[in-house]
């Protein structure tokens, strides 16, 4: 069991509807030490992998983009959702539904900040089905740039979005992957992933 499945299984607590709420130390109150451990995790795992921007979706991937940001040394940029007075209208825009917030999103990025030559890391906290990724990559392909892969903290495994960006050709490393959890029992299932000896069993978050 790797880091941020013991510290899903401590702080976390599972809500009615499928919902996972770990915003006391992922994306509401953040615990600085965990994004540290989840950006130098994503960078092992891209070892060799040539990045040169970090791409994120306002608001709660951009903790882990900064830190990935700080050690790659390399611009971050996250698409936002909301127009404001400075917004330029020379912008790439796409669309994502929210699985958490049950609506869809207009995200833009401004055209001077992605660029053909970008090798992009596309990076955010959750993943279910995969909208906000699918997002980012069409901002990303809009200008000509490439995905180089996809860094994510927890991901639904058992819904489609991971099934759908693996099968598509892209590279996507999530730290945990969420198989089954159980609202009753307050109770959860790990993908197993080899190359860090993780176990499959079944595990209490709390009494």
């Amino acid at each position: 069991m790797n880091f941020l499945e013991e510290k899903i299984l401590s702080d976390g607590t599972i809500k009615a509807g499928n919902i996972l709420k770990i915003d006391n130390f992922l994306n509401h109150q953040i615990d600085i030490d965990i994004m540290r451990q989840i950006a130098y995790e994503l960078k092992r795992r891209f070892k060799g992998v040539t990045i040169n921007k970090v791409l994120t979706i306002e608001a709660s991937g951009i903790a882990i983009a900064t830190m990935l940001g700080n050690l790659y040394d390399v611009p971050v940029v996250f698409a936002k959702k909301s127009e404001t007075a400075n917004s330029t209208d020379d912008k790439y825009i796409s669309q994502a539904y929210s699985f958490t917030h049950k609506k869809t999103n207009k995200v833009f990025v401004s055209k001077p900040y992605l660029h053909t030559t970008d090798r992009v890391l596309v990076v955010d906290d959750f993943m279910a089905d995969g909208e906000a990724v699918h997002a980012l990559i069409d901002l990303v392909h809009q200008a000509g740039g490439e995905v180089v892969g996809i860094g994510i903290a927890v991901e639904k495994g058992q819904q489609k979005g991971g099934r759908m960006l693996r099968e598509e050709g892209y590279r996507l490393e999530s730290i945990a992957i969420i198989e089954e959890m159980d609202c009753e029992t307050q109770s959860i299932r790990f993908r197993e992933q080899p190359a860090q000896e993780l176990t499959n069993t079944l595990l209490v978050l709390k009494s």
